[in-house]
């Protein structure tokens, strides 16, 4: 190669450096120049519109309205925090508040005691589920919105509140302080018979992990030697506390996640770190389509790593990962940063929001667009659409009347009247009520509002209105009037038809009045059709295997 091809050679490779590097300072310069031009607009506007509009504008309202409606095109999890939500926000995150631990919501009359938390204020100063709240301190509550009644009762920590309640016809006061509410993320756990433990883990907040580790040891040290750990309807929440619940049962320096953005600060793998608590106790995990984000990391890390038998139906769909980053004058702004990756390289995010972007509609990754992966004993896993459980159980559902006597409050006022009517009540675990209750239930029932539309009812009404749209309907008149007789549903027959159900639901509500929530999850433990299949699944370690091997794929 002579001297002069050479040097003409690196003055090409130089100049399209040169090129390269301008381009994309161009680039970065005209989406900057972009930025800046349309932030100055959106300012002025908002400047011109306070100044010429004819009425007055809040301006924080208005520039708060805007941001939403931007992020809203971006996905559901990209959010503005003004400073006034942070408090809501940190207790999202954290669990943490201080207040007097009670649950409280509107049912019907005004706002009431829903849930006191066990061993908080609410509940050891004597305050009862259905207490009607008149005033918190100086402040006549009543009519007032659940979001301002729940703020008057928080407060700094040590700090007194005053109650007045109304309790059936009485009227009690009620002089508490409040603490420092830790809400937990395993409101239950306890054992399915002697061999066979039970974990509830409805969030992933603070101290999650610890939680679950806490209630494993005891459960292990009362003689359990098979598990069921309960995801079902987990919204997710802190990432590294999937992790360390995942490192419970695998062995330390094995992947769990991996988040990648566009960003190299936001990829990260994440290992677990430490001694596995056991990592050889016979596992199932259940899910359904609610459980998402965090609750799915650790369903598809243990499936991904055969480690447990994964029972319910298709979860959530939620594989993006949301970083908080601090705005000026105190508010927040949580952005989706990054997507996870599960250890077989799976991402189960289930929406392009991108693609919906575009289109104008909700779009879900097609079937013909997912991937195939491998668990590490060979099983074919698919991305794109949640986490896909081993053995699918059937979706449960409610007859119409059910929905109705509880949209309607009468589950919930007829437990409060049986709560006063009698002491105590057995085993949560075990107790149901008497036929003679059910009777007195559906005695109590007349003369009260709870009408519905069966399935069948709403199938003729669209039946209904497809004839006369099409100009068919004085063709088939008859048949369907014919078949509307036939369908229309009679309510007191529907108590009868849907006694064990309807005994069921009612059972729970009353348990809550004795034991709170810890003991209305236990009291739903006995019909639950998943622990039921999760309990074959752990009698049957052959099976269980068979499952855990490629050859079941």
């Amino acid at each position: 190669m002579n001297r002069s091809f050479k040097k003409s050679l690196l003055i090409f490779f130089l100049g399209a450096i040169v090129l390269t590097g301008f381009f994309a300072f161009q680039a970065k310069n005209d989406k900057l120049f972009a930025l800046a031009k349309n932030i100055d607009i959106f300012a002025t506007l908002v400047r011109e519109l306070d100044s010429y509009y004819v009425d007055e504008i809040d301006p924080d309202k208005l520039v708060t309205i805007g941001i939403n409606a931007m992020l809203e095109e971006l996905d559901p999890y990209t959010e503005y925090i003004p400073e006034e939500d942070s408090d809501d926000f940190r207790v999202l995150t954290t669990g943490e508040y201080a207040g007097i631990g009670a649950l409280i919501g509107n049912r019907g009359d005004g706002n009431m005691v829903i849930m006191p938390y066990t061993g908080f204020p609410a509940q050891s100063g004597g305050l009862k589920i259905a207490d009607y709240l008149i005033n918190v301190d100086t402040v006549n509550v009543v009519g007032k919105a659940t979001s301002e009644v729940s703020e008057l009762l928080k407060g700094p920590a040590n700090t007194p509140v005053y109650l007045k309640v109304k309790r059936g016809t009485d009227t009690l006061e009620f002089n508490l302080i409040r603490k420092k509410i830790s809400i937990k993320n395993v409101p239950y756990y306890g054992k399915l018979d002697e061999k066979t433990g039970y974990i509830k883990l409805s969030d992933f907040t603070t101290n999650a992990s610890s939680e679950v580790r806490n209630a494993l040891v005891d459960l292990k040290s009362q003689g359990v030697d098979k598990l069921v750990l309960d995801l079902r309807d987990n919204p997710g929440g802190l990432l590294n506390e999937a992790v360390e619940i995942v490192n419970l049962f695998i062995p330390k320096g094995k992947e769990v996640v991996k988040t990648i953005g566009k960003l190299e600060n936001v990829n990260f793998t994440y290992k677990t770190s430490k001694t596995p608590v056991d990592k050889d106790i016979p596992l199932v995990v259940l899910i359904n389509e609610r459980s998402a984000s965090a609750a799915e990391i650790v369903a598809g890390a243990l499936q991904d790593y055969d480690r447990a038998v994964l029972v319910g139906r298709k979860s959530f769909g939620k594989g993006l990962v949301q970083t908080t980053i601090p705005l000026t004058y105190n508010s927040q702004v949580k952005i989706t940063t990054a997507k996870y990756y599960i250890p077989s390289g799976r991402c189960i995010q289930a929406i392009d929001y991108a693609q919906s972007r575009e289109n104008g509609e909700i779009t879900s990754v097609p079937d013909s667009l997912r991937k195939a992966f491998k668990t590490m004993n060979g099983r074919t896993v698919l991305d794109g659409a949640g986490i896909e459980p081993d053995e699918k159980a059937v979706s449960i559902t409610y007859a119409p009347i059910s929905y109705s006597l509880v949209g309607r409050n009468h589950i919930f006022d007829f437990a409060t009247q049986y709560f006063y009517k009698h002491k105590e009540i057995g085993n949560p675990g075990s107790f149901s009520i008497t036929e003679k209750d059910y009777d007195e239930f559906v005695s109590w029932l007349e003369g009260k509002e709870y009408d519905y539309t069966t399935y069948l009812e709403k199938s003729v009404d669209d039946l209904l209105k497809y004839a006369e749209k099409e100009a068919y309907y004085d063709e088939i008149k008859a048949q369907i009037e014919a078949i509307e007789k036939r369908v229309h549903h009679n309510k007191e027959q529907d108590l009868v038809t849907h006694r064990t159900e309807i005994k069921k639901i009612l059972s729970e509500e009353i348990v809550s009045r004795y034991y709170f929530q810890e003991g209305m999850i236990q009291a739903g433990l006995s019909q639950d059709a998943d622990i039921k299949l999760a309990k074959e699944y752990l009698s049957q370690p052959k099976k269980m295997e068979l499952v855990l091997t490629a050859s079941s794929k």
